[in-house]
């Protein structure tokens, strides 16, 4: 099928321009509210920080529509140029001038095109045709030299049902995700409370005191090579901890990894590794015996086979006590940072061992059902990428 170009069945609104004494941060009768780049967040809108203007001072084309595409089109981050929502219904709202909407004539389903503006067409698209010394702009001549596949508009109506659909399975997975999280969280605080402020009356101890921490042996710039035993920063350390796959691009020696094993240690299955700079605690804990090292002084390191914590109730602990009081226990000047001797002195609630247990038992059954979710997203994404690629490049 003939790859079209986008402009010729679309028409794009740029933003309202306003003055700072014209906005309110309240809604009242006669004011409307102000769309802004910020406010689109991965095809969802973020309506938490909303301001207001005299509807007296907006055109009737700057108001939200159903069947609008509503884009980031001016920012001083390029992760958020060209971010996309797109609206089913109506909207009682109008947008901000970093931002267009993209209004598809009836030539086309708007539904079907929505989809376009989610694929790797578009967004590699809009990543290499961003540009500014501080602010990327997305053009009009953008999003109009765009081409695609426009079949009948009866096929176009059966493509977008069906990638609709497939959407819809990806946020209800990605919201069990979710709320497993929320669960394991809920049940930590209802199981231990709040570990800053120990309303249970649980025996408090200083962290370094059960548990041997440290960091790694310092590995320099001339014993990196191309391929071996991967070597991880405090960055990829804290991306793991996370659940996100790293592909290694540091590498030390089987031979040298053997001598840290043999003089120094490495990580073992249940150690907790904390980067450096970590106020919203990913800590990384070890799950399987892949061999791997990381960096001294911006990872920190707590032993397992020296802790007197069940190593899952721990991490956990952790999280909750950097998520309400991380700046009182990291320095510097420029960013935030934990240090050993620091991290030693924590104050750490101590529950009977028998209690860690049983929590650390509901967080591996959890985590193996997030697990199995994870792996399902996975699929959905990648057919709702197949049936995309294919739609739109009219294979």
């Amino acid at each position: 099928m003939k790859l079209e170009r986008l402009g010729n069945y679309i028409k794009q609104i740029r933003g309202l321009s306003y003055k700072p004494n014209e906005i309110h941060d309240e809604y009242q009768e006669g004011r409307i509210a102000i769309l802004k780049a910020n406010n689109i967040q991965d095809n969802v809108l973020d309506d938490t920080d909303l301001i207001y203007i005299d509807k007296s001072k907006t055109k009737t084309e700057q108001k939200i529509k159903k069947g609008d595409i509503l884009i980031a089109a001016s920012s001083g981050s390029k992760e958020i140029v060209g971010k996309n929502i797109y609206f089913r219904n109506d909207y009682e709202a109008v947008f901000g001038a970093f931002c267009k909407v993209v209004r598809i004539n009836e030539k086309v389903n708007s539904e079907f095109i929505s989809h376009f503006f989610k694929t790797p067409i578009y967004k590699n698209h809009i990543r290499n045709s961003i540009q500014g010394a501080n602010i990327n702009n997305l053009k009009n001549e953008h999003i109009d030299e765009l081409k695609l596949a426009i079949p009948s508009l009866e096929e176009q109506k059966h493509i977008a049902v069906v990638l609709s659909k497939a959407e819809a399975l990806i946020a209800e997975r990605k919201q069990s995700i979710q709320l497993l999280d929320e669960y394991l969280k809920s049940t930590f605080l209802e199981m231990f409370g709040d570990p800053v402020k120990n309303e249970k009356g649980w025996e408090i101890v200083n962290l370094g005191e059960h548990c041997d921490i440290g960091s790694s042996k310092r590995v320099f710039v001339e014993d990196l090579v191309d391929n071996g035993i991967p070597f991880y920063r405090g960055t990829e350390i804290g991306q793991m901890a996370e659940g996100i796959s790293i592909i290694p691009t540091l590498y030390i020696t089987q031979k040298h990894f053997e001598e840290l094993k043999s003089h120094t240690d490495v990580p073992q299955v249940g150690d907790l590794l904390l980067p450096s700079i970590c106020p919203d605690g990913r800590i990384l804990r070890v799950i399987n015996n892949e061999p791997f090292y990381f960096k001294d002084g911006r990872v920190l390191w707590i032993k397992s086979s020296k802790s007197k914590f069940n190593n899952i109730f721990l991490q956990k602990t952790l999280k909750e006590i950097f998520r309400l009081n991380y700046n009182n226990i990291a320095s510097g000047t420029t960013f935030a940072e934990l240090k050993i001797v620091a991290l030693k002195k924590i104050k750490t609630p101590f529950p009977p061992l028998t209690l860690q247990t049983q929590f650390a038992q509901i967080v591996e059954k959890t985590e193996a059902l997030k697990a199995q979710y994870k792996e399902h997203l996975q699929e959905l994404e990648q057919l709702y990428g197949a049936l995309s690629q294919r739609a739109f490049r009219g294979g």
